[in-house]
């Protein structure tokens, strides 16, 4: 049973029911439907393929539904490799995408480093990127004021509490003193 989908065959565009068994490749036989040029599009289903389709199924029926669907767009695309190379691709390519986000943002992006570090491309306009660098460096020296501050206000909220404490112990053990012993002695 072959498929003929060219026109200038003899006979109908469709499925041709002969008896010749003779695939693509010049091997015959019933058995060889991996390697007829119809079925070798779509590649064969490796074991972790199939286990991961059966999985999928039983946990979430959407996982198996989704093997499926890339084993059909593997068919149309001719993509060779398998599902797991296939998510080993797209996860190393969504690892390097996060590293350009955050490279970019961290001043070591398309800008090459400059703008001050904030990974500001230049404008082209001389007089801006200077403005631009100096309002960035004002800010960010205002940030470090800002920072300093709030590390000494918590260093004094923390002696405030130090002084509290040391208080109120001071006039627990004066009060213990005071009243006598807890525990008369035997």
């Amino acid at each position: 049973m072959t498929y003929s989908a060219d026109p200038s065959s003899n006979g109908p565009k469709g499925w041709d029911q002969s008896t010749n068994n003779q695939s693509a490749n010049g091997t015959s036989g019933p058995g060889n439907w991996g390697s007829s040029a119809r079925c070798r599009g779509m590649g064969r289903w490796r074991p972790l393929e199939l286990a991961a389709m059966i999985l999928g199924f039983m946990v979430f029926w959407p996982l198996g539904l989704s093997v499926v669907a890339f084993k059909v767009w593997q068919s149309r695309s001719g993509y060779g490799g398998d599902l797991f190379t296939f998510a080993g691709d797209r996860a190393e390519t969504a690892a390097r995408s996060a590293r350009n986000f955050r490279d970019q943002f961290n001043g070591r992006g398309a800008a090459g480093g400059m703008g001050g570090g904030w990974g500001f491309r230049s404008t082209g306009n001389a007089a801006f990127d200077d403005w631009r660098a100096g309002e960035l460096s004002r800010l960010e020296e205002e940030r470090r004021k800002l920072e300093a501050a709030e590390r000494a206000f918590s260093d004094h909220i923390g002696n405030l509490r130090r002084a509290r404490d040391r208080e109120e112990f001071d006039r627990f053990m004066r009060e213990r003193a005071n009243s006598g012993p807890a525990n008369p002695a035997p």
